[in-house]
Order: C-alpha cells, then structure tokens, then sequence
C-alpha cells in the first residue's frame, strides 16, 4: 500500500520534510496503444488444426458415461458435436496475446477513473495463495472432512467482516455485490414474511445517489419503490424520508457515502424514522473503503449490510464477475440467511444445510472461494491499524485529487460546497459542455488516448455532466498529479481543439459505441450463434 504524503494543497494535514522539496511537474506520457485487427476466436477455426491431443477416456469413465448418457431424455442429448473452433496453439497464444494488448487495468494505468468500483491494487502474493494446489484443486463437492481448511478460513473471514461491520453472523455464498443485495432484499421479505407483514409492508425506500442495485433488486423482489431525491446540499432529503415513512415500509436501502462521496451525517437519524415506522435498514457498503476502522454499520442501527470484497477488500473484480460479495446481519435476522452457513463446533468445521427458514441459495455451492481467500489474506495482513490506514489514506488521497482537479478549467464539484468528499466526488463538466459543447462522455474517450480513463456515472445523469473520480489508497501523490495532468490537458483541448475530442479515440484500440444499439435487445449478441445471425446476417438450416 502506498501513502500519500500529507499535503497542504488538500487541506489535511501539516507540511513534512517531503513537502519542502519541489516536486516536478507531472509529464504526460507518450502512449499508443496496440490495434489489432483479430477477429473473434470462432472465426480463426481452421477444421483439422489442433491444440491439444487429447487422450481417450479410461474405458470404466467411457462406459460410466455412456450408461448416464442413455438414461438421459433425448431432448437433452446434443445430435452433433459442439462447434468449437479447431486452432493450433500457435494461433491461440497469439490471438490471446493480442488481446491482452488491447486492455487497459489497474495493473496498467493509473486507473482511479472507475468511480464507485474502487479499483485498488490486489497484492500479488495473495494470488500465490489462491494457485496453491490446495485452493486451485478443491471441488465443492469434496467431502467436508477434505476441506477443512478452506472451510476455516471461510469462518474467520465470516468473524472478521462481522467485526467491520459490527453485526452478527455473515454470509460470503453471493457472487458479487449486487447478489448480497439481492440476498438481503430476499432476507428482507421472509422476515415480514414470518411476521404476517408481507402483504402490508410492501415498499422500499432508496435515495437517488445509491446504486441502482438497490431499487434494482428490490423491485425484482415484488417491492414498490420510493425514491428520494437529494437536498440542496446533495444529503438524501430527510424531509422527504419523513414524507414516505409509513405502515406499508418494508424497508430504507441506502447508501453511505453516496456516489458523490458525500457522507450523510444524519444516518442514524434515518434509520430510526425507518424503524420507528416498523421497517428495516439495509446499508449498501460498495462505497466502504473511506470507512474501515472508523465507523460501522451496526453503530448507525443497521439490520443488514453488504461488502463489495472485489472493491473494498482487494480481491479482482474478474471482469464484471464472479467477484465477491458478503452479506451481514444482526442475530434476528441470522435465521434468514442464505444456505448452507458454515458452522464450527469447536473442533471440526462443518456446512449447515438445515435451516428452514433460510432464503436457500444464492448460487451454487458456497461463495467464489479464490476470492474469499484473496480478501482474507488482505485483512490479516493489515490488521486493524491498517484497515483504518486504508480508509485514512483513501479519504486523503480523494482530497488531494479534488484540490487538483478542481484547479482545471470548465469543472465543478456540485453539492456541499467547500466540504471534503470521502472516498470518491462526482464532478460536473457542466461549464465546459456550455462552453465548447464537449461532452462528458468525449472527454472520457479521449482520456483513452493517453492510456487511462474515467466513468461518468450512473443514469440519469442528476450531476449534469458527471465525471466520478476514486482514487483509493493505492495511488501516490505522483499518480495523482499524473492522472490530474492528463485531465486537465484533455480539458484545454476541449477548449483549443474540440474537434480532436469529439472524434477520439485516435490512439487506443475502443471505439465509439453507437449509443441507440446499447439500449436495444434486439441489437444484441452474446453468443457466436446471436453474432453470426444478427451481425453477419446467416441463417440456420431450419430459417431462424
């Protein structure tokens, strides 16, 4: 983990002897990114080229499988070979280099423009631990007294998110952060279930800055939706909240801070509405990297609450998942957590499928182990001190960047005006979109060719032209002012050379996306099957 030192220019802290010294001005680094022009893997199939050889079955495994295949409906028996593509390794270690060319990650760029996803730097000796053969080579379905290990660290991360977070029993079976949403929503439900309120308590309250998993799931769930719009300082608007507190309230889901990184001061004051009026609270903890060691979930009255660990406990986000996610809750509501939960007797671990009230599973087997193993290894490693370091340090280095980035020309910083983001800031590119007609969106190409880049923000855009910044505590203060040059360079060309901007990307291998086509399940194509029918325009033998 890497420190920034305390600056003066962000407001916190006192100047060191580092300070003294004058740092150099931040160069922009020459890039240009490789193109390729590769076709998709399917296309480079080449019949009669081959990989690997692979050897026959033993005969017992070709017989045992035989015997199930004809016990099978035929419905369900493929009539021909699948069509996978026949390609010599030649040919795939070089389609797969070249892609790996095209990539820009946290391991590449300076990449604290993913606002709200906390990219940090995942340590690479906790990858070790997750390529040992004892970790690499486990089965779910290994008998328990196989696994004890893994079920052992399983339960110790189980203790210690319940110790972050202040609740009672944990629960790491959800694949990623939006499924422990989706597992407390669920959680939710069978409690006024049990309680004879499901059919009365129908509604649940989010904000307009949490993520939209929360409204996401809860709808899914069968749930009306209340959402509440900002204050005028950007605070969800208590007013408002008192406004939709009820008997029909099932529950608050909200976020804190909020993606504009703006913490809400009167949490508590919100969930005891909330419960005054008999509903539960839920806190959406994605954005929890400003807050370890200094404030948790329990402590503002919480029920439930959910970890991102690919965010805020450093395990990879493994391209959009499986991640990790973790649910917790208080001991009432420990009875409705999905299955199996890991129990430990004092000698021997073991997985707790009899729990009849539980919500069941909320995928198979439990949990993505390699990572629960990766954000397991973090924690020890750092210990309480140093969780609080990460949040400190993250807090401090989101500020500094604010300083810098608000020294740019054309940006604003809406809400809350002169007090400190967390974690992250939503900024706005307002005055500058009045003033060259530059878009957010052509800014972010455009950060591309200089070999990093930014997210906007969810939809709608509340900020108008929003740009989310979260620079965690893994970057130095030369990152940072790195990152900032590069802003404000592609900022003065929006200004001197919009055009430029406007038709970028020019040196990086993504293009412009065509807007209407994102939108459109009929546009669509995630398989082979769906690219060759609605992009090359076959048909199969059949017509469709």
């Amino acid at each position: 983990m890497t420190r920034t030192v305390n600056g003066d220019a962000a407001g916190v802290g006192t100047p060191d002897v580092a300070q003294a010294r004058v740092a150099p001005k931040p160069a922009i680094r020459r890039f240009h990114q490789a193109r390729w022009d590769e076709k998709l893997i399917f296309e480079l199939d080449a019949p009669g080229e081959r990989g690997v050889l692979v050897p026959a079955p033993d005969p017992d495994v070709a017989a045992a499988a035989g015997d199930l295949a004809g016990s099978l409906p035929a419905a369900l028996l493929r009539r021909t070979p699948p069509g996978l593509p026949e390609i010599g390794q030649q040919r795939v270690l070089r389609h797969y280099l070249r892609l790996s060319q095209e990539n820009l990650g946290a391991d590449l760029n300076v990449d604290v423009g993913q606002g709200t996803c906390t990219m940090k730097y995942s340590p690479k000796v906790n990858d070790t631990f997750v390529r040992d053969s004892r970790i690499a080579q486990l089965h779910p379905a290994q008998d328990e007294g196989t696994t004890q290990g893994v079920l052992e660290i399983i339960y110790r991360l189980e203790r210690l998110l319940a110790e972050i977070s202040g609740m009672d029993r944990v629960s790491l079976q959800p694949a990623a952060g939006s499924a422990a949403i989706w597992a407390n929503v669920s959680m939710i439900r069978a409690y006024l279930a049990a309680r004879g309120e499901s059919a009365t308590r129908d509604e649940v309250i989010t904000t307009s800055f949490s993520h939209p998993s929360n409204a996401a799931c809860a709808k899914t769930a069968g749930f009306r939706v209340i959402t509440l719009p900002p204050d005028a300082e950007g605070y969800p608007d208590i007013e408002a909240l008192r406004a939709a507190v009820g008997p029909r309230t099932a529950a608050l889901l909200i976020t804190n801070p909020e993606d504009t990184g703006i913490y809400n001061p009167r949490i508590d004051e919100f969930v005891r509405l909330v419960h005054d009026a008999g509903g539960l609270c839920s806190y959406d903890q994605a954005n929890a990297n400003g807050l370890l060691g200094i404030t948790r979930a329990r402590d503002a009255g919480f029920d439930l609450c959910h970890f991102n660990l690919h965010k805020t406990f450093s395990t990879p986000h493994m391209c959009g998942g499986p991640a990790a996610g973790a649910c917790a809750v208080t001991a009432e509501l420990a009875p409705y957590l999905p299955r199996p939960t890991v129990e430990f007797d004092g000698s021997r671990y073991r997985l707790d499928d009899d729990r009849p009230e539980s919500i069941g599973k909320t995928r198979p087997f439990y949990g993505v182990v390699p990572n629960l193993v990766r954000a397991y290894a973090w924690i020890m490693a750092l210990g309480a001190d140093g969780l609080r370091e990460v949040a400190e340090t993250a807090v401090l280095n989101n500020n500094y960047l604010v300083h810098k980035v608000l020294g740019i020309r054309g940006v604003s910083l809406p809400y809350a005006e002169g007090r400190p983001r967390l974690e992250q800031a939503r900024y706005s590119w307002r005055q500058l979109n009045e003033e060259t007609g530059v878009h957010t969106g052509d800014l972010g190409l455009r950060m591309a060719d200089f070999g990093t880049h930014y997210w906007t923000s969810h939809h709608p855009y509340v900020v108008p032209e929003p740009m989310t910044l979260e620079p965690t505590e893994s970057y130095s203060r030369a990152d940072l002012d790195e990152y900032a040059a590069i802003l404000a360079e592609v900022a003065r060309e929006a200004y001197d050379d919009p055009d430029t901007v406007r038709t970028s990307p020019h040196r990086a291998p993504v293009h412009r996306n065509r807007e209407g086509s994102l939108d459109d399940p009929h546009a669509w194509a995630v398989t082979w099957r769906g690219y060759r029918r609605k992009v090359l325009g076959e048909t199969s033998q059949d017509g469709t």
